[in-house]
């Protein structure tokens, strides 16, 4: 497809988000991404405020998180925009605030990720650890995950969300729910590994 091609009435107003994936993909046309931001800028900057409490953290986090957009959209299969934005911004507000708290108590449901990520052996090294070093890398860990991985696991272990919400949430079937959680699970613990042994 070429630029002339593309819709221009509306913009893009009958093209839908994963349709608009798809384009982005072949085409790289920078009013994909801004037609995202019209569509949900309202409602990621909602969110960001519902952690911040702070309208200048508020278009940080908004900036921020369109930044990314692009490259994200580029590498990852996305089969509901909506849902993975959501969660995508969800993560990025816990992890910002989990780090600017370091030193205050971890937040609960990173509590639960870490004993689940270190359950099963392996990770016996790291129990010794500093345990504030221990939340800063699975932060970094967390946001190196394929977006599928970070939001079925983020809407398990933040939202509290069982593996069928998650289904009619994302659009993946049970069998890829489970998936993403427990290679997600297994991909922290690898990458945790590998950042205490380097």
């Amino acid at each position: 497809m070429i630029i002339s091609d593309l819709p221009f009435d509306g913009p893009f107003s009958r093209t839908s988000d994963e349709e608009l994936c798809e384009l982005y993909k072949d085409t790289e046309y920078n009013d994909i991404i801004a037609e995202f931001f019209r569509r949900y800028s309202h409602l990621v900057i909602g969110v960001c405020y519902n952690y911040f409490h702070n309208r200048e953290d508020a278009r940080d986090g908004l900036m921020d998180i369109f930044v990314k957009l692009p490259g994200y959209i580029r590498k990852y299969e996305i089969r509901n925009f909506k849902s993975w934005l959501f969660t995508i911004t969800k993560t990025h507000c816990a992890l910002t605030l989990r780090q600017r708290t370091r030193m205050g108590p971890p937040v609960e449901w990173i509590d639960n990720l870490m004993g689940d990520v270190m359950e099963n052996g392996g990770f016996l090294n790291l129990i010794s650890a500093e345990q504030e070093e221990q939340y800063k890398l699975l932060h970094k860990a967390i946001g190196e995950l394929s977006p599928g991985q970070q939001q079925c696991v983020m809407m398990f272990y933040l939202d509290g969300m069982q593996y069928s919400e998650i289904e009619k949430q994302t659009g993946f079937t049970f069998m890829e729910v489970k998936s993403h959680i427990q290679n997600g699970k297994r991909n922290l613990k690898n990458k945790l590994e590998r950042y205490f042994n380097t």
